[in-house]
Formats: structure tokens, C-alpha cells, sequence
């Protein structure tokens, strides 16, 4: 991808910090505008080496940016995502980092599809902030790019490119596959490593060791940005959260029988599935 003259980006926490310093340290922009609310997190972004330039102004910030990323909370995404939009120029193109698409895409607009296209980078960590930001973050990890019905090509083809030299895999989908999917391989994972979490007694605590933490691990993440995703992508949740719910009936009913063959098998075949992914 040729270098880009100004790239912003709105919200430069761990994904925005991220996609910053990638840009930055692979030569892919001539100046990287942090815009945000408080100076003081704009202050740590600029320490990090996220951004060149630190911006409260979100009209001065966009100004003269070829692309915007809006990565903020999902519930704040769309009413940004409109104000980069309006105050940009109409060469600007807005993309975002949310881990939900079918509501901030439905919020944003038809109108909006020209210049408008949702992702997802499927990274991060449980720990949040500037301060814990890696150039390296996005490299061999899956971004997901959902155009709609409307979306011309050449901006598809753009988001793609963009996120491909950040060191990402492309995959393309529609909002509400994105959502369906994640609700299996991200949103349920947290909600159950969280009732994991929850149902631990304290006075237990000190008897977890490794297979706890690791199970519970994401469960550290900033629970009011997890409420926010539930609540958007409450259909898919559900449907995902009903199959584990049968999943883990048949196997208190398989205890209860003393089916042991009946668990081995599901261990296996869970197994089976685990080991797919290679790591």
C-alpha cells in the first residue's frame, strides 16, 4: 500500500495504540492524529509512540485525514463514526474496530456506505490502554471487513488493503454473519469465562492454578465495554449461549448416569476441535 498522508485515529486505546504504532513503525503514514477526550490518555499514546499528533478536536483531527479509524467503545462507534464523516473531506474514507457490526452498521446508515465500511481486528488482550499497545498486534491475526449491499468495491478493496499491510489476514462477511460467528467464538467465551470466574468461591482461590487462570483469563477485561457488546449483539448471544446450555445439560446428564464412554467421547471429539487451530 502506498504510504498515506494523514491517517486518524479516534479512540487510542490497546486496538487504536496498536494500529497506530503499526503505521508508524512500517512507514505507512505520514502522521498518525490520536483523537480522544482527555489529554492524559492522548499524553500516554504519544509516549507510547501511537500517534505524531494528539488532537481533543475531533473536526481539527479529521480534517485532513485520508482514513479515519473510529476505535472506541461499540456503543459510542456509529455517533463518531457520523462526525468523521461530516466534518472530513469526501475523498476521507471511515472504517472502525468494534466487536460488534450489525447495530453500529445499521446506526451509521445507508447513507454512509460510500465512505463507510466495518471491521473487526479479532486481537487484543485483556489489558487495556496506550501503555499496552503493540506494533506487532495485528500481524498474522484475522481482521474481518463487512461491506453491505451498497458498499462499492473499491472501498472494500481499500479496507482490505489497508488492514493487509498492517500484517492481517482479510476475511470478508456481511454484518450479520460477523456477528452470528462472533457471538460462538468471542462473545460466548467471555460470558462463560466470566460465570467461571463468578462462581468460584473465594476461599477457594488459592487452590486455582493454571487451567483456572487460562479459562478465566479474559474475564479481566473491562466489564462495561463487555456489557456493551452483549447488549448489541443480544439475538446471536442468546442462540449461542442456548447450545452450550444443551451442551452442558447432556453432560450433567451423562454424569449423573455414570456414562463415562458417552463423556470420553465428547472430551474427544472437543479435542478433535481444539486441535484444529494448531496452537
Amino acid at each position: 500500500m502506498p504510504p498515506l498522508r494523514n491517517v486518524a485515529i479516534i479512540g487510542v486505546g490497546l486496538i487504536g495504540g496498536s494500529i497506530g504504532q503499526a503505521l508508524r513503525q512500517r512507514g505507512l503514514a505520514g502522521e498518525v492524529i490520536g483523537i480522544g477526550r482527555r489529554q492524559a490518555s492522548l499524553d500516554k499514546a504519544l509516549a507510547a509512540g501511537a500517534i505524531d499528533r494528539a488532537e481533543l478536536n475531533l473536526e481539527a483531527g479529521v480534517a485532513s485525514a485520508e482514513v479515519v479509524i473510529v476505535a472506541t467503545p461499540v456503543d459510542s462507534i456509529a455517533d463518531f463514526v457520523q462526525q468523521a464523516l461530516a466534518a472530513s473531506d469526501e475523498t476521507t474514507w471511515v472504517t472502525d474496530a468494534g466487536s460488534t457490526k450489525t447495530a453500529i452498521c445499521a446506526d451509521v446508515g445507508p447513507s454512509a456506505a460510500k465512505r463507510f465500511i466495518g471491521s473487526h481486528p479479532l486481537a487484543g488482550d485483556h489489558r487495556s490502554g496506550p501503555e499496552n499497545a503493540r506494533a506487532d498486534l495485528l500481524d498474522a491475526k484475522t481482521v474481518v471487513v463487512t461491506p453491505g449491499e451498497t458498499t462499492p468495491a473499491d472501498l472494500a478493496n481499500r479496507a482490505q488493503t489497508f488492514w493487509e499491510s498492517l500484517g492481517a489476514n482479510v476475511v470478508r462477511m456481511s454484518p450479520q454473519q460477523h456477528d452470528r460467528a462472533l457471538a460462538a467464538t468471542s462473545h460466548l467465551p467471555h460470558l462463560i469465562a466470566s460465570a467461571l470466574a463468578a462462581a468460584t468461591p473465594d476461599e477457594w482461590l488459592s487452590l486455582a492454578a493454571t487451567g483456572w487462570a487460562d479459562t478465566t483469563r479474559i474475564a479481566a477485561a473491562d466489564p462495561a465495554l463487555w456489557a456493551q457488546i452483549f447488549s448489541q449483539n443480544k439475538s446471536a448471544l442468546l442462540e449461542s449461549l442456548d447450545r452450550m446450555v444443551q451442551q452442558m445439560d447432556q453432560l450433567r446428564e451423562d454424569i449423573s448416569a455414570e456414562n463415562w464412554s458417552q463423556i470420553e467421547d465428547t472430551l474427544q471429539q472437543a479435542k478433535r476441535t481444539r486441535d484444529t487451530l494448531g496452537n
